[in-house]
């Protein structure tokens, strides 16, 4: 069996690295935290279709990281 990673797909986060992130993170993490593909992460935020608070600060994406934790169960 292949590993993840290995297979070209995104590696999701752990529990720990989930609840150590800042209070916003790059849409690539959001990305991975989510385990969804770069392409389809940027093509989700690019139509307002994020399944969380994204902020657009120039030509950057940031996730909002309660909002990412709220939507995964792990909200304090």
């Amino acid at each position: 069996m292949r590993d993840i990673e290995t297979a070209g797909r995104p590696r999701g986060m752990t529990r720990e690295e989930l609840l150590a992130l800042p209070a916003a993170v790059d849409l690539d993490t959001g990305n991975r935290a989510l385990s969804l593909g770069r392409s389809k992460g940027y093509e989700l935020a690019k139509r307002g279709q994020y399944p969380c608070k994204v902020l657009r600060l120039g030509k950057a994406y940031r996730v909002v990281t309660a909002d990412l934790l709220d939507l995964l169960g792990l909200a304090a």
